[in-house]
């Protein structure tokens, strides 16, 4: 089953049990992956699908931090639940080690010496860890690995 139409029978079940805020969640990320295939005028695939999934997943631990911040405890809840359904979606992440050794191995297959290198090294791990890592992290890890 793709992730879309596992995501379509997922809103389905939640209309059935009254989860309002599984439901208003899904419609959210139905939402956006209406809107992204229609402005670009294609089908998206389980790949495409998950970035969505990751881009909202984002957004809703940027808010969170915002409103920790502001003190806004209710809005944290809110935030916190609908992050909770957005992260079913994702693939199983990899563990500290797994990315580590993606990291090495792209580190080493491109030649990459120092932090002007980054780009190189991002190229090559991103579409192997997309989904599965939080890039950000990863990110962190190239610099750390390359300026050291």
């Amino acid at each position: 089953m793709s992730l879309k139409l596992r995501i379509t029978e997922d809103m389905k079940t939640a209309m059935r049990a009254k989860d309002t805020v599984r439901l208003g969640t899904i419609r959210l990320l139905l939402a956006a992956i209406k809107q992204k295939e229609i402005d670009e005028r294609i089908e998206l695939d389980d790949t495409a699908v998950s970035g969505i999934v990751e881009k909202l997943i984002k957004q809703r631990k940027d808010s969170i931090s915002q409103f920790q911040a502001a003190g806004r405890d209710d809005l944290v809840v809110i935030e916190q639940a609908e992050l909770v359904v957005l992260l079913a979606y994702l693939p199983e992440q990899l563990s500290a080690a797994e990315v580590e050794a993606a990291v090495v191995a792209a580190i080493a297959e491109s030649g990459a010496a120092s932090a002007k290198d980054m780009g190189k090294v991002m190229g090559l791990v991103k579409p192997k860890l997309a989904g599965r890592a939080d890039m950000g992290q990863v990110s962190a890890l190239i610099k750390a690995r390359l300026a050291g």
